[in-house]
């Protein structure tokens, strides 16, 4: 493949936009929008109780709010597993003193470049909540068998956090 063109549509704050003339490997001379990404982590932390610590928030994107695990946006330069760590403290409140990179996760490659890499907290040590100033955030603690009913049940409805405790669940990680 060969790119004859980029040209940057829009620059945001998370993401970029970009539309692409490129020469596919058939000779084909095609047109790609393509959201880059700088990347995001995201975690499951799991009490000594075997409960996974959850939060809930509104996505404006979607209008209503989402149970998910905790996850943020890399910070430059910031290893995906130092995002996991800051971010599990500062949306939960815990600092985990384990963490264990389940995968990484391309939810949308057709067209998006963002990779979030997962992880596993343990050993959960009491800090402090330190949300951003945009962020309203409600911790929700429970058991990860009833995690996977609300799976069922349609109450966690996120791609990253439904693949997340469905690994922990079915690799019996806990």
């Amino acid at each position: 493949m060969e790119v004859l063109n980029s040209e940057l549509v829009f620059d945001g704050r998370i993401l970029k936009v970009y539309k692409d003339t490129v020469v596919l490997d058939n000779g084909m001379t095609v047109t790609r929008e393509v959201m880059r990404h700088h990347g995001a982590a995201a975690v499951v932390p799991i009490t000594e109780n075997g409960e996974v610590i959850l939060v809930k928030q509104f996505r404006y994107a979607i209008g209503r709010e989402m149970i998910e695990i905790p996850a943020g946006l890399l910070e430059p330069g910031e290893e995906p597993i130092q995002c996991a760590a800051r971010e599990t403290e500062e949306e939960t409140g815990f600092r985990p003193a384990e963490l264990t990179h389940l995968f990484d996760s391309y939810a949308s490659p057709g067209y998006c470049t963002e990779c979030v890499s997962v992880f596993m907290a343990q050993q959960l040590v009491p800090s402090k909540q330190h949300l951003d100033p945009d962020e309203d955030v409600e911790i929700m603690i429970v058991p990860l068998d009833e995690a996977a009913e609300m799976i069922r049940r349609g109450e966690i409805t996120d791609g990253k956090t439904i693949a997340a405790l469905m690994t922990v669940l079915s690799q019996n990680l806990y």
